[in-house]
C-alpha cells in the first residue's frame, strides 16, 4: 500500500476512534493532541505550519500565541474551555490579557490559521485577537465574559468569522479595524466576512471601525447596548464601502454608559458615523428602544470628529417598533445618502418609510 494510502486510513481510523467528526485533520501534514493537563502552546510550539493542534474535552487554563502560518487550532466544542490561568503569563499573548493570539506583521502576515470548536473565557482583554493575518477562520467558538473584544483582529484581511456565540463582552463582541493604536485611512479587508455569528449582552455586538469591503450577513444580534456600529473619521481612505445584509437586530436595550468620544448607548440598531457607500440591505432591526442620541432602527450619526456620513443606502429593511424612530438621519450635512423602500412607521426627517402594508407585513413580528 502507498505511504499516502497508509497515511489516509490511519487519519479516518483516529477520527472514527477519537470521535472528533468534522474535526478532520485529514487535510493537515501532522497533528499534535494536547489532553487535559498539557499545555496547548507547548504542541503550537512544536507544530509546524499545516499541522493540526487538536484539544481533547477539558479546562485549559492559560493563553495561547500562534506565529505559524497554517496552523489549525481545533477544540472539542463547548467541551474545550480556555480560561486565564491566574498566574504570570507565560508569553506576550498572556501579558496583553488575551487568550488566543494570531500575530503576524503587516509585511509579513500570518496566512491561513484556523480557530475552532472551542470557548475562550474570562481574559482582562480578549477571547481571540489578531494583527497581521490573511484569511484567519475563527469558526464555531464560543467567546464569553471577556474584559474587552470578543474576537477582534487589525491589519488583517480576507478573515471569516463564522457560527461563534459571542456574549458578555466589555465592549464589542466582535471587533474589526484598521489599527487599535494608531491613525490611519480605513483598510481594505479584501472581502472578509462576519456571518451566522449569536452576538448577546456585549455593549455593542459588532463594531468595524476604519475598515472597507466587507460584509456583515446573517448575524442574531440582540440584547446588547447597541446592535451594530460603522465609525470612520477624516482619515483617507474613507471607512465603508461594506455591507450589512440579512441580520436580525432585535432588543438592543441594555444601557451602557457613555464615554469622551460617544454619549451613553442604549436601544441602538445600526449606526453608522463618519461613513461612506455603506450598503444597509434586508435586514429584521426591531424593538430597539432607548433615549440615547443614538437610540433606533437605522442611524446616522454625526462623527465625533467631525467626519459626514456619505453615500450610504439603507433599502429594503424592516425597521419596526424602534424607539425614539425607526429611521434616523442625525447628520444632516452628509451628502447623498438614501433611504429607499424601507418597511417602517417612523422616521426623522419625516417621509423615510415606506409603510408595512404595501409589503403586508405584520407590525409586530416583521414577517
Amino acid at each position: 500500500m502507498a505511504l499516502r494510502q497508509m497515511k489516509y486510513m490511519s487519519c479516518v481510523a483516529a477520527m472514527l476512534i477519537g470521535g472528533l467528526g468534522a474535526a478532520s485533520p485529514c487535510d493537515a501534514r501532522e497533528r499534535q493532541v494536547v489532553h487535559p493537563g498539557e499545555s496547548i502552546q507547548q504542541a503550537v510550539d512544536r507544530a509546524r505550519p499545516g499541522d493540526t493542534v487538536i484539544i481533547r474535552p477539558g479546562h485549559y487554563r492559560e493563553s495561547v500565541l500562534i506565529r505559524k502560518s497554517r496552523l489549525h487550532l481545533v477544540g472539542a466544542g463547548r467541551k474545550t474551555v480556555i480560561s486565564p490561568s491566574g498566574k504570570r503569563a507565560e508569553n506576550a499573548c498572556g501579558h496583553s490579557g488575551n487568550g488566543i493570539c494570531v500575530t503576524g506583521t503587516a509585511g509579513r502576515p500570518l496566512r491561513d490559521v484556523s480557530i475552532r470548536s472551542l470557548t475562550v473565557r474570562g481574559f482582562k482583554k480578549t477571547g481571540i485577537w489578531a494583527s497581521g493575518t490573511d484569511r484567519l477562520t475563527v469558526h464555531h467558538v464560543a467567546a464569553r465574559h471577556n474584559g474587552v473584544w470578543g474576537i477582534a483582529q487589525e491589519r488583517s484581511t480576507r478573515a471569516l468569522i463564522r457560527d461563534n456565540v459571542v456574549t458578555g463582552n466589555g465592549d464589542s463582541g466582535i471587533f474589526l479595524a484598521n489599527t487599535v493604536k494608531e491613525e490611519g485611512g480605513a483598510t481594505n479587508t479584501r472581502g472578509a466576512t462576519v456571518t451566522e455569528n449569536h452576538l448577546a449582552k456585549n455593549r455593542i455586538g459588532i463594531t468595524v471601525r476604519r475598515v472597507r469591503n466587507l460584509t456583515i450577513a446573517n448575524n442574531t444580534i440582540t440584547g446588547n447596548c447597541g446592535g451594530v456600529f460603522i465609525v470612520g473619521d477624516e482619515s483617507r481612505p474613507r471607512a465603508g464601502a461594506l455591507t450589512v445584509r440579512n441580520n436580525t437586530i432585535v432588543k438592543n436595550n441594555k444601557y451602557c454608559a457613555g464615554n469622551s468620544r460617544l454619549p451613553f448607548i442604549q436601544g441602538s440598531g445600526i449606526v453608522l458615523t463618519g461613513a461612506e457607500k455603506t450598503l444597509v440591505r434586508r435586514n429584521l432591526i426591531r424593538d430597539n428602544v432607548g433615549k440615547s442620541p443614538l437610540s433606533g432602527g437605522v442611524v446616522l450619526f454625526p462623527s465625533f470628529v467631525k467626519a459626514l456620513s456619505e453615500r450610504n443606502l439603507v433599502i429594503d429593511n424592516v425597521v419596526l417598533h424602534n424607539k425614539p424612530v425607526d429611521l434616523a438621519n442625525r447628520d444632516p450635512k452628509g451628502k447623498g445618502n438614501r433611504f429607499v423602500h424601507n418597511v417602517c412607521r417612523t422616521s426623522k426627517p419625516a417621509g423615510l418609510c415606506r409603510r408595512y402594508e404595501v409589503h403586508g407585513v405584520h407590525p409586530s413580528t416583521g414577517e
